[in-house]
């Protein structure tokens, strides 16, 4: 027991220069070969794919197919029947991952035209007659926060079964 507490003790006036080894060197300098600020993403010119993978394809997946054990829809082949309801064009722009993505006004209207492009991850879900997105338009709806995401998705799923379309998200029902 004597030798329980001894230990003890050691551990807890040992605890503390542990912690602090932890604690990082304000003196301490960049790497060789980093000491230049990172570019934001809004300046550095990335393609719009390189977009798509570094905004979308940590939830979305690189091949858009979601994550339902995620809480994450499905984009490939889907996406595009949200412009086939009134409210879904604005939703698009509004979905937390896009409004607050770290993309400009312009680059977010070139990645949504970039989704529903033919060949693209919307597929043939994309209205025949589709408007592509403005950098204008996207500033407009970008400003208005999304404050029911859940709800605002589910009457927009909703409107699309009444017309018919079928959902095909990967999401459970």
């Amino acid at each position: 027991m004597r030798h329980m507490l001894i230990l003890g003790l050691a551990c807890l006036f040992l605890t503390p220069l542990a912690h602090a080894r932890a604690i990082p060197n304000p003196n301490q300098r960049h790497a060789p070969g980093n000491e230049e600020l990172q570019t934001p993403i809004a300046e550095a010119g990335y393609s719009v794919g390189v977009n798509y993978q570094l905004q979308c394809a940590g939830c979305h997946l690189g091949n858009g197919m979601g994550s339902p054990a995620n809480d994450t829809p499905r984009m490939a082949g889907f996406v595009g029947n949200f412009l086939k309801v009134p409210g879904g064009r604005e939703f698009l722009v509004r979905v937390p991952g896009m409004s607050q993505s770290a993309l400009n006004n312009a680059q977010l209207a070139d990645l949504l035209n970039w989704l529903m492009r033919p060949g693209g991850m919307a597929g043939k879900s994309v209205p025949e007659h589709y408007q592509p997105y403005t950098a204008e338009e996207v500033t407009a709806l970008r400003a208005e926060t999304m404050l029911n995401l859940p709800g605002t998705r589910a009457e927009l799923i909703k409107a699309m079964q009444a017309q018919g379309i079928e959902i095909e998200d990967g999401m459970n029902k």
